[in-house]
């Protein structure tokens, strides 16, 4: 298995890594422009196949662990980049995604994981797919969100043009909170199910709601028109406490008899 996940996330590193060289040759050979977005797109269509094999194999949906969310984060981030490019004509962005799932990918293939065919009964449940994957997909357009609203940043002090720039991170925040509005609905409808109740302030739970109120607050400051360039600064710094709901609650000592501590292998 290790080998298996090892060929496929080389190849998918293989490819956006040469994507990205024949993307920066683009302006000068045109023909490599298209043969740029070809080998990136091939990169995330590797990795779906690996988790749509790799869900067989264990019998299982691939969610259970950070290193399995892990692979659905470097499948799924590239994908953004070529959509706001597709969309805003942005090329800059994709290349941070590439970097950002090589990356993840580089973490799995250092510190490779026990597979583990087992599910346990609480994970069980028709609200399991459904909760973790727009999570996932969430995360994914906030934390190109906030790469875009840091880029932004960097122009305001230089004092370059960026409206284009604050629209792509408005838009995918926007998106961004609609999937955590969701996740969180999906999530107390699984902990209905399965404890009993819809909300119990469990770490993760806490943790959740308080990203959700972050980006609440950002929705609220830009319909209220409040200082733009000030917006962008907090886009760029609200994925922080994302961060700390997906991997740092997992290290508070209160997060020790947490529900959701299956997560954390």
């Amino acid at each position: 298995m290790i080998v298996d996940f090892n060929t496929a996330a080389m190849v998918a590193i293989a490819c956006w890594v040469t994507a990205s060289l024949s993307g920066v040759f683009a302006r000068k050979i045109p023909v490599l422009k298209l043969f740029s977005f070809v080998l990136s797109l091939a990169g995330s269509v590797v990795m779906v196949g690996f988790i749509a094999w790799y869900w067989s194999f264990l019998e299982r949906p691939p969610l259970r662990t950070l290193g399995e969310t892990r692979l659905w984060y470097a499948a799924l981030i590239p994908l953004v980049g070529f959509l706001v490019e597709y969309r805003w004509k942005i090329g800059w962005l994709k290349y941070y995604c590439i970097a950002l799932a090589g990356f993840f990918l580089s973490i799995n293939m250092l510190h490779p994981e026990v597979f583990d065919k087992t599910l346990m009964p609480a994970l069980q449940s028709p609200w399991f797919v459904p909760h973790v994957v727009v999570y996932l997909v969430g995360y994914v357009l906030l934390a190109a969100s906030s790469v875009t609203a840091l880029h932004n940043v960097y122009l305001q002090l230089r004092s370059k043009e960026r409206a284009t720039g604050e629209s792509v991170s408005h838009y995918l925040a926007l998106l961004g909170f609609v999937l955590l509005s969701f996740g969180l609905i999906f999530g107390a409808m699984w902990a209905k199910e399965a404890w009993g109740h819809y909300w119990t302030w469990d770490p993760k739970e806490t943790w959740a709601f308080l990203s959700w109120l972050a980006y609440l607050g950002y929705l609220h400051a830009y319909r209220y028109k409040i200082d733009r360039d000030k917006l962008q600064w907090y886009l760029a710094l609200a994925f922080l406490v994302l961060l700390v709901c997906w991997f740092g609650v997992n290290y508070l000592p209160s997060a020790q008899n947490s529900v959701h501590t299956y997560t954390q292998s």
